[in-house]
């Protein structure tokens, strides 16, 4: 039996290795600055925007913390600031057509690299992994604030 210790352990090391994966890739394909936490942060803001304490609240970070994501990610042109439609005094943080493009090729390359370890360790092996993982994962587990948690 392997020690408890090991478990967590190579699930962070299967994620890291696809996430270093998905950053060379996208690096090669025009996306050179973008960081994991960027992604995290891109998720976050949706296809309908999000106010900066929203997207604070949903990333599990101050809304100070946030907004210097948004600084960044909006200097990098993957978002910017807007006025909200249903009231003129708050600001929306909405991905532009760049942060849409990354999350599409990021997609993309996670469907590459699924296919890979498929490919790698059969079809099936895959299916059941991700069977098995979906079965001890909270509801609701697909949560957007493992950067900020990683960060705390």
């Amino acid at each position: 039996m392997a020690e408890g210790y090991a478990l967590p352990l190579l699930l962070f090391a299967g994620f890291r290795s696809l996430i270093d994966d998905l950053h060379a890739e996208l690096a090669e394909q025009g996306h050179p600055d973008v960081r994991p936490a960027y992604g995290f942060a891109l998720q976050a803001v949706g296809r309908d925007g999000v106010t900066p304490g929203e997207l604070g609240r949903r990333l599990g970070v101050s809304k100070q913390a946030a907004g210097k994501t948004v600084d960044r990610l909006e200097r990098l042109g993957y978002v910017e600031r807007a006025d909200d439609p249903d009231d003129g005094r708050r600001k929306l943080v909405r991905l532009t057509p760049r942060g849409v493009d990354v999350l599409v090729r990021s997609a993309a390359i996670f469907d590459r690299l699924r296919a890979g370890w498929a490919g790698r360790l059969g079809a099936d092996r895959v299916d059941e992994l991700e069977a098995a993982l979906r079965e001890v994962v909270p509801a609701g587990g697909m949560r957007l604030d493992a950067a900020g948690w990683f960060g705390s």
